[in-house]
This record gives C-alpha cells, structure tokens and sequence, in this order.
C-alpha cells in the first residue's frame, strides 16, 4: 500500500495500476479536471501539479517543500508519504488564490488550456519566493507553453503574485500538513500491485538490492522522465517497477575535501547549489536542462542511467573525471564514467546493478572547465552537441586534457585525438587548430532532424575554438548559451 495527501485527503492505495500516472489519477479516478494533457511529454507544461515533501533545515526546523511537477510524466507510487495539490485545491472558501486572481486581473489567459499549469507553476513560485524576481519568473514558467497570449501579461501575473504575498490557507494549514505527513511516513517497503503489474518502493538502500536481486527484469524508477515516455508516448506496460525516489541513502550530496558525493536519486534541481559552487559553467547548463518541472524530477543518476547518447550531464561530469559507484547485493564498485558506457543504450551494469551514487572532483586551480550547449532553442530543448573542455595549463604548456561530448557520437565520448594533439604543446591558436582537425578523428556523428553531421562536427570544432577565445578574454561571458 502507499498513502499519500489529496490536498488534505488522506488517500491509500494498493490495487492500482503502477503505470498509471498522476494526470490519469487525478482526472480518471478523482474526478478532477482541471489538470490538462497537452503533450504528454513533459514539454508543454499544461498538466503541472505541485507536491509537497516534509524538509527539515540546517536548523532543524520543519517545514513543506513545494515543488512544481509534470503530472503526465509522474507515476502514482512516487507520490508515497508526500502531498499533492492541484488547480482544484487553490481555491478556498469561495475565494480564487492570489495566483489565480493575478492571472485574471493581468489577462493571462485566453482559450484557457494552458492555464492551470500555468496557475500551478506561479503558486510553487510564490511558495519559494520572497519578492519578485524576474529571472526566477522566467525559470519557473520556461516549462509552460501559451499559444494565445504572448506570456507578458503571464509574466505581469507572475509579479503581481509575488509581490507582497499574504499568507493562505496552505500556511495556515502548515503544522496540521506537517503532522499529518509525519503520521503517514513510511515506515516500510510500499506496493502497489494490479495483479499484472506492480511497482515496489524501498526506504533503504539495502531493500532496494534485495528487491532489485529478486526481481532483476524490474525497471528502476527514479524521476520518471524518460521511463514513462515508454508508458504514455509508446503505449508499453512496465510489469515491475522499483521506485528509488524514496531511498534517502540515495538523496544525499555530501562535500568532501576531494570530491562530491552526489546520491543518484537526488533531484537535479537539489545538485545545483552544489555543482555551481564549484563549476559555474555546470549551473548555467542545469538552467538551460529540459524546464524546472523536469529538474524538479528528473534526477542525476537516472540521467546517466539511461544512457542516451544527448544527455546533458555526461560529457560534463567525464570532462570533470567523474565517477559511478554501482552496487550489486553487499557488493559495490567504482567505475569511471567515461568507462560506464559502452555501445548505443549498453553500459557496463551487471544484472541487479544499480548507480548508488555519483563521484565528484572538487575543482582546482589549474583547471580551465567550461561547458557548451547547442540547441534550436534556449530553454527546455534536448542538444544537438554538448561539449565541455577541461584543461590544466602550466606555464603556458597543457599539462592535462579532458573533453567530452554529446550528440557526436553513440554515447557521450571523449575526444582522445584531439587530446592527444593538445597534451604537452603550448596553449596557443595553432594548437588548437590542430586540435580542432583532429575532432574528425574522434569523430563521426550522424545526420538527424536536431542536426547534420556537417553542422554538428563544425560546431564541435567551432565550440573549441570558443573555449580558447574566452580563455584569453575571460571578460567575455557567452558560456552554455549557444544555440542555434
């Protein structure tokens, strides 16, 4: 069983549908509409609900963590000892919200499709907002498409609502919510089992070997993102999921003085703080990864995990030298990641193998990193070709090179040619030619309708070439926001 708050209503289910997901819930079997499908891949951003989790902070204060979702993407079992609102739970007492409110009086809306989504996304940002903040504006709606209104009256609304904010009826229910999700905690492996189908949700990482030892032909379910594409895009049945979101082991990031240590369930939005401290470059890539209700979701393992050969992480984190610890049983092992995939969706993974968690070096001075993104659109669009280019340069002379790509090749790969033209020369614009011609070697990427192979090759190179213009002119600040 999983239980989990309807807003305020206790709900508890067992004999459900593991492919169901939230949208289908809400709409088929609590009879609420007013969450929207509009694509049902996440991109349009028409069935965003928010959920809520119990945090605790370095205070040790509880409190709600509310956080934008896609609900077309987000399977019921993920909602096990957390909170669920949706457009129907904002009004109250026959009153609209402010959010809502300021979408009328700015005329943020038109034929109305998109605008419960819209609705959700401004309330998750008023809930984590002190004041208005244009960019976080502009971050919190990227994941929301309007085909009517030209989003500044969308955006007005987004201001107005954030703008001496009043306390609601969510506030004033805080300690009543915060005791009700303490008392429905779990304490134990949850299920939801049709009889068909089933999905298991482990506390412990030591549970989820063991599941995962039972069950090997289960399908890991972390944020979701790209899994339940196969359910709502390819109309496939998952018989066996195991879901991973609730394995706290796995939600860490600890910092040590070496290195991160970043759990492979952690939501992409939580290693932000954590990645910019140390990589700036890796955070304005984060911003520009799919929208903030993916990020919200998705997670970093589950972004190496499927091991797509466009995934924005990888080049980044094997240009940085990172590693994968993998458990199997009692048994784990480090594997570098650049070694972690082998072919076209193949990894090294062993049968019941699972990323436990993602090794990080803690950057140094004499590294140059920068990282790279070209897409057809800024925000919330998959690359055509992701670089990143790390170097250590010493007097003059590159001591060391690492540089990764996505989109190049069958996997996220390392240019080993064009490294080894770089390694031991000097750190000028005749080596870096050499440099760039030597890319052809590493590669030879496919045409497709993101890109040609002509484009993505010469925009490989050209991207080099960007890294050493904006290393001898560090005041140039064009980082991760090519596109085309």
């Amino acid at each position: 069983m999983i239980q989990f708050l309807l807003n305020q209503e206790l709900r508890s289910e067992h004999a459900l549908d593991p492919n169901l997901t939230v949208l289908n819930y809400l709409r088929e079997h609590v009879g609420k509409s007013g969450t929207k499908e509009g694509c049902a891949s996440g991109d349009c951003g028409a069935c965003t609900v928010v959920v809520g989790e119990l945090q605790t902070d370095d205070a040790g204060r509880e409190h709600i963590r509310y956080r934008s979702l896609n609900s077309c993407l987000t399977f019921v079992s993920s909602l096990h000892g957390k909170q669920l609102i949706s457009v129907e739970d904002l009004k109250h007492q026959g009153e609209l919200h402010s959010v809502q409110k300021a979408m009328v009086e700015c005329h943020g809306s038109q034929c109305g499709f998109c605008t419960p989504g819209f609705v959700m996304s401004l309330f998750a940002l008023q809930k984590n907002s002190d004041a208005p903040d244009p960019a976080k504006a502009h971050e919190a709606l990227a994941g929301n498409l309007c085909r009517c209104t030209g989003y500044r009256p969308i955006l007005a609304a987004a201001e107005q609502s954030c703008c001496g904010k009043q306390p609601d009826q969510f506030d004033a229910r805080e300690a009543e919510t915060i005791a009700r999700l303490k008392a429905i905690a779990p304490t134990d492996i949850g299920e939801l089992n049709s009889g068909d189908k089933r999905c298991l949700v482990p506390l412990t990482v030591a549970d989820l070997a063991d599941l995962y030892d039972a069950y090997p032909q289960a399908r890991l379910l972390a944020g979701g993102t790209d899994l339940a594409l196969e359910v709502t895009q390819f109309h496939r049945t998952l018989p066996v999921m195991i879901y991973v979101g609730n394995v706290a082991e796995m939600k860490r990031i600890e910092t040590f003085d070496d290195r991160i240590e970043i759990g492979a369930a952690t939501a992409l939005s939580d290693c932000y703080e954590a990645l910019t401290a140390e990589y700036p470059d890796f955070g304005e890539l984060l911003h520009r990864f799919a929208s903030l209700q993916i990020r919200n979701q998705g997670t970093l393992g589950g972004n190496i995990g499927n091991a797509s050969p466009i995934g924005d992480s990888p080049p980044l984190l094997i240009a940085l030298g990172a590693q994968v610890v993998l458990c199997k049983g009692e048994t784990r092992r480090t594997l570098n990641l650049e070694d972690y995939f082998i072919d076209y969706k193949v990894t090294a993974r062993q049968e019941s193998e699972f990323i436990e968690k993602i090794v990080v070096p803690r950057a140094t001075a004499e590294q140059r990193f920068r990282a790279y993104k070209v897409s057809k659109r800024l925000d919330d669009d998959i690359s055509a070709v992701c670089a990143a280019f790390n170097l250590r340069v010493e007097n003059g002379v590159i001591t060391d090179a690492r540089m990764a790509f996505g989109g190049m090749a069958a996997i996220p790969k390392r240019a080993a040619h064009c490294e080894a033209v770089l390694l031991g020369q000097p750190f000028n614009s005749a080596v870096i030619e050499r440099a760039c011609a030597a890319l052809a070697e590493d590669f030879t990427p496919l045409s497709d309708f993101r890109a040609s192979k002509e484009y993505r090759l010469l925009s490989a190179q050209n991207l080099l070439r960007k890294y050493f213009i904006e290393l001898q002119t560090p005041h140039i600040e064009t980082r991760v926001t090519a596109y085309v």
